[in-house]
């Protein structure tokens, strides 16, 4: 089975019982999510790093995703009014394979989604 295919099925098994499952058909792997700029989807793959970027505005926290920082494909921003909500930590979920929904937007080169709630992470198991 191929690695997309793959992504695509654990996906969809993940978010079987959720009341997301609608994005289930919209699974993208990280290193894609560009080419899907301005749609809603779900986006998965590893967390690579994690960044408190505590001396910005809005003091937002990035995921990235899609290979090692800073040549990374996507990253999920969570404003900094939200960290406190989420559960695992955000700092927690690096190395761990996640999925994000919501809609994609392009940030420079590349891809991003704004996470105002943790119900728009799932943590997944990618083969």
């Amino acid at each position: 089975m191929k690695p997309t295919a793959t992504l695509l099925s654990t996906a969809i098994a993940l978010l079987a019982a959720s009341p997301l499952a609608a994005f289930a058909q919209e699974a993208i792997p990280a290193e894609q999510a560009v080419r899907h700029v301005g749609k809603e989807g779900m986006v998965c793959g590893k967390v690579e790093k994690t960044r408190y970027a505590q001396n910005s505005e809005g003091e937002p926290t990035f995921l990235y995703m899609g290979g090692a920082f800073p040549r990374h494909t996507f990253s999920a921003r969570i404003p900094g009014d939200q960290r406190n909500k989420f559960k695992p930590t955000p700092e927690e979920l690096e190395g761990r394979d996640v999925c994000i929904i919501g809609t994609i937007k392009r940030d420079a080169s590349r891809a991003e989604v704004e996470v105002t709630s943790p119900a728009s992470i799932k943590l997944a198991t990618i083969k």
